[in-house]
């Protein structure tokens, strides 16, 4: 079915599913509480375990941090200041202005120490502690200093810091910080009544935040109309975002985002290892038709997985342009000719507009000669069979990506899962090579043209096809202000949003 049928048939459908629950209105649990409704609710309150994305954009604002990222992905100080004093030796100073724990501690340098110490014991087994390994050693100078050995020189050590910080007590007594977080930052843990209900609390005023899990996109949008929650970000369909841009009491945010989304392969099977194949489906998408009509504008088409404002990112890349003729070629030279079809199966998420992109791509690709069999499952078997390897082609998106050692961790031949995420078993020395060197690379201006080069290698092998960064987007009911979007999509506007008339 055309995209723009799509979009009309959904649009209708959405319409009358609102009108049909707006009558029945009921009040919030808590009238002075600004609600948060999210797709996915937080699994791990622990910094050092959490991988999802909600838990790490809710623990940003539960965990200070020693260092942060500035919007080109270069380490600025977080609630410390840090020197060089060799390559391999950094010291850290800890800010005189910094918060205390929720429990009124000071957080001092012996916090930290404990922190990254527990990341880097094997027995823990933090799924951050590998960029971290080049941590020899680290020394406690005094309450507000320590020192960081390294085993090798890395130019970007500092940006590796970026992890919340704990109270050294509780670490060593093992508290569960997954479900009762004892941070510094600027919200402090209240409940967590039930999995999809968490209650915080801005520490500067008082404010009640709350994050309730919805996970249908249609429900999120009604109970935002009746006035149930009062904001929303992402994982809505274009669609709807259209309707509310139209309604009364609502204000749409949107600004560019960086999260990638791709088309990955497997490269272990027969025909989607076999370039020709892959270039024939990067040109039979017309991405820039699916961000009009599907997406309704919101997002631009990506070359590389880091953006090009990121300080490593790529520039000057040959786009993929749709061209049906050089696919049907290129699918020709393959072995696919004289009428023969290529069949092809694709995994996607159960999520409606996944599937409606899916269905998309399935029709773009049927015109070159491209039969694409559509298997949806749900999230958690999804991204099982993602990582044991178990696909010909699927659809995913990198999420908050700022540091380039994830060309390590995604690409390198070392990676393949279940040690780190080369889920399409992508084997290229060249690209270890560059991987490797950029690494041990000093100078980070040199380094950048590392990666560069290593990004225009992934550009011709196509591991991924290249699709699009989405925009990010909040949905604010009337009577909200002072909300910041943040490219990665961090939840990082609830420290600053405010109540400016009663809901």
């Amino acid at each position: 079915m055309p995209p723009v049928t799509l979009l009309r048939l959904v649009v209708l459908s959405a319409l009358l599913g609102i009108l049909l629950v707006l009558s029945g209105c009921t009040q919030p649990d808590d009238a002075d509480a600004i609600v948060l409704a999210v797709s996915q609710a937080p699994a791990n309150l622990d910094p050092r375990l959490a991988t999802d994305a909600t838990s790490e954009r809710v623990n940003r604002l539960l965990y200070a941090r020693l260092v942060e990222l500035d919007e080109a992905g270069r380490p600025t100080p977080g609630i410390a200041r840090w020197e060089q004093l060799s390559p391999l030796h950094y010291r850290f100073e800890l800010q005189a202005d910094r918060r205390p724990f929720g429990d009124g501690r000071p957080l001092r340098s012996a916090d930290v120490a404990a922190t990254y110490r527990s990341i880097l014991d094997e027995g823990f087994a933090s799924p951050h502690r590998a960029p971290l390994a080049l941590i020899e050693r680290i020394e406690v100078l005094d309450a507000r200093r320590l020192d960081f050995h390294l085993s090798e020189p890395d130019p970007l050590f500092p940006a590796y810091l970026g992890l919340g910080i704990l109270p050294a007590e509780q670490i060593a007594a093992g508290h569960a910080f997954q479900r009762q977080p004892i941070g510094s930052g600027a919200l402090r843990f209240v409940a967590w009544p039930s999995a999809d209900r968490l209650l915080l609390e801005r520490r500067r005023d008082g404010q009640l935040l709350i994050l309730t899990r919805v996970k249908d996109p249609n429900v999120r949008v009604m109970k935002l109309l009746r006035g149930e929650v009062d904001l929303l970000q992402n994982d809505l369909p274009p669609e709807l975002i259209g309707l509310l841009r139209d309604r009364p009491g609502v204000q749409v945010l949107m600004a560019h985002g960086i999260n990638f989304s791709y088309l990955g392969f497997n490269l272990a099977d027969p025909v989607t290892g076999d370039l020709r194949v892959r270039r024939a489906i990067a040109h039979a998408i017309d991405r820039e038709a699916i961000l009009r009509w599907l997406f309704r504008d919101q997002g631009r088409t990506a070359e590389a997985l880091l953006p090009p404002e990121h300080w490593a990112g790529a520039i000057g890349l040959t786009a993929y342009a749709q061209d049906q003729a050089l696919a049907r070629r290129l699918l020709g030279e393959a072995g696919y000719a004289d009428g023969e079809r290529l069949r092809l199966s694709y995994k996607t998420s159960s999520d409606p507009f996944r599937l409606r992109l899916a269905s998309v791509l399935q029709a773009q690709l049927a015109e070159v000669g491209i039969d694409l069999k559509i298997e949806s499952y749900d999230w958690g078997t999804f991204f099982g069979d993602i990582k044991a390897g178990r696909f010909q082609l699927f659809g995913l998106t990198w999420v908050g990506i700022r540091l380039p050692d994830i060309f390590r961790y995604a690409f390198h031949s070392a990676s393949t899962p279940p040690s780190g995420a080369n889920r399409g078993r992508y084997l290229s020395p060249e690209a270890d090579r560059l991987i490797d060197a950029a690494r041990r690379e000093p100078d980070l201006g040199r380094q950048a043209s590392l990666y560069q080069e290593l990004q225009s290698l992934l550009h011709q092998d196509l591991p991924y096809v290249p699709l699009w960064y989405e925009d990010q987007i909040a949905v604010l009911r009337e009577g909200l202000t002072g909300y910041r979007l943040a490219p990665d999509g961090n939840y990082d506007g609830l420290a600053e949003i405010e109540r400016t008339s009663p809901r």
